[in-house]
Parts: C-alpha cells; sequence; structure tokens
C-alpha cells in the first residue's frame, strides 16, 4: 500500500513537472528522481529483512530459541554472559562434532558450578536467516550443562542486537 501511495505521488510529480515546466532537461531529472527513488525502494527488503532474527521473550524472562548447528536442530539460551557459544555434549554428537578428538582444557564456571569444556569451530550455526560460519564454541562434558548457550562468539559477529519490549532481535551485515 505504502509503495502504490509513493508511486502515485512520483508521478503525480512527474507529471505536475512536465506540464510545469516542458522543458527536456527538467523532465529528465524528474525521472531519473523517480527512477532513484523506486531502485532504492525495491533494494530495501533484501537488504533489511533478509538478515534478521527476531526472539520473543519465555515467561521466564529469558530468550530462547530454535538453531540449526551443522544442520541439526537444537534448543539454545541467549547467554550474553557467556563469552562462547556453549553447547552440551548431546548436542555435540547429535551435530556430528568429533568429540573423540576434544581435550577438555578449558576451565568454566556454569550454573551447576565449576568444570572444564573442550574448544572447537561449528561449521555453521543458523538462527532463521541469519547464517554464521567458522563459529568459536564449547563442549562440555556429558551431564554438566542442561542447555545449550548462545554466547558472544556468534552474538558479536552480528551487526546488532538490542531488546525492546519482549523481543530480542538479532540484525546481521547485509
Amino acid at each position: 500500500m505504502n509503495r502504490l501511495l509513493a508511486l502515485l505521488v512520483l508521478l503525480g510529480a512527474t507529471f505536475g513537472a512536465v506540464l510545469a515546466y516542458g522543458d527536456p532537461a527538467d523532465i529528465a531529472k524528474a525521472r531519473d528522481a523517480v527512477s532513484h527513488v523506486f531502485s532504492a525502494q525495491a533494494a530495501l527488503p533484501a537488504a533489511t529483512g533478509s538478515r534478521v532474527a527476531e526472539v520473543p521473550r519465555g515467561s521466564g524472562g529469558e530468550f530462547s530459541l530454535r538453531a540449526r548447528i551443522n544442520g541439526v536442530t537444537t534448543p539454545m539460551v541467549v547467554d550474553t554472559g557467556a563469552t562462547w557459544v556453549v553447547l552440551t555434549y548431546e548436542t555435540a554428537k547429535a551435530a556430528g562434532l568429533p568429540l573423540e578428538l576434544l581435550d577438555y582444557n578449558v576451565e568454566i564456571e556454569t550454573a551447576n558450578g565449576h568444570t572444564r569444556a573442550a574448544r572447537l569451530t561449528l561449521d555453521r550455526l543458523a538462527i532463521g536467516k541469519l547464517v554464521e560460519r567458522s563459529v568459536p564454541a564449547l563442549v562440555v562434558p556429558r551431564g554438566q550443562m542442561k542447555t545449550n548457550l548462545l554466547g558472544m562468539s556468534f552474538l558479536d559477529r552480528l551487526e546488532s542486537w538490542e531488546v525492546r519490549a519482549d523481543r530480542l532481535m538479532l540484525r546481521g551485515y547485509p
């Protein structure tokens, strides 16, 4: 509806310029202005809509979402206090990560207390249309955590993220 209204206004302005001036140079300027506005309008949805994810706040105040890790869908909780994306052992196994090759040499604090984790790199982490590759992450041993955390090693790659009312908006770079 807004595009139709804009089109009518711009066509009216162009027609008015033709009637008022009749000068070919002025008509060409009006045509170029109309073309520029419509090419910019046409580019907006692809640039702003394709790399945005919106996450509603859960009843407990958290922002939970479904992510795809190496093609496997899994639940995650957004945790801006977590330096890394942190995966449970079970999620890492389901995603086909090489658990037998991991060295659990990173000391971390979790809600369950102190533990060790292993570093790895996720080939692909996607939330809706936001897709990041080669994302640094940690995996904790079996039974050490119940929830996967979407930490800053993912969030820092985004153009922006913000909370407005009860929505978390994640925006990737175009």
